[in-house]
């Protein structure tokens, strides 16, 4: 198996892994919890899970009021999913892929709660007393925004340099950069004719 083999399959392992561990959580707190929206369970001083429902999108945008909606974005997170997950087969480098395999665990983690419920689980509420610099989240959320941070990371200070196909090469007769030999070869003509 070639190396870019390897690290898409471990990507696809990512992948998974963020979708088991964010269903976890949500089974956790629809389940075993049985918290309501709205419930909270104080953990640390400044974490808490607190079950929200998002029938929207990220930050809660593009709210989706009827069932016609609710399922357009389905399909589209759907298809967001799909380009992902080719982008993925495509993809050559191991960050890069490492980074689209959490968006696409994030991603389907969420379009099956979208599928089952209608809307978004939420529960991770990380405040500082009553700020809050995050929304209520939930592990998918927090997948997705790392793996998009790292994709624009990536394209923006690790771009492969261009190779330099005019770059001098001096083992290399003939070519830019290369000196000839202007040394004139001895071939017997200008010397003198043998007497007898």
């Amino acid at each position: 198996m070639s190396p870019v083999a390897r690290f898409r399959l471990t990507g696809f392992a990512i992948a998974a892994l963020v979708f088991v561990v964010d269903q976890y959580f949500k089974w956790l707190v629809n389940g075993p919890l049985a918290m309501r929206s709205g419930d909270t369970i104080e953990l640390l001083a400044i974490f808490a899970l607190t079950r929200t429902h998002n029938y929207g999108v990220s930050l809660g945008m593009f709210t989706a009021t009827s069932v016609e909606m609710r399922w357009g974005l389905v399909v589209v997170t759907a298809l967001i999913a799909i380009v992902v997950t080719v982008w993925m087969l495509r993809e050559r480098h191991r960050g890069d892929i490492a980074a689209l395999a959490l968006v696409l665990g994030g991603a389907v983690g969420n379009i099956r709660d979208r599928f089952r419920f209608g809307y978004v689980l939420d529960y991770a509420d990380l405040h500082f007393g009553d700020f809050r610099p995050f929304l209520i989240f939930n592990v998918a959320d927090a997948a997705i925004t790392i793996g998009v941070l790292i994709i624009l990371a990536r394209s923006l200070f690790m771009r492969e340099k261009p190779r330099d196909t005019h770059s001098e090469d001096p083992d290399r007769p003939g070519e830019a950069g290369s000196t000839p030999d202007e040394t004139p070869k001895d071939t017997g003509a200008d010397q003198p004719a043998e007497t007898h």
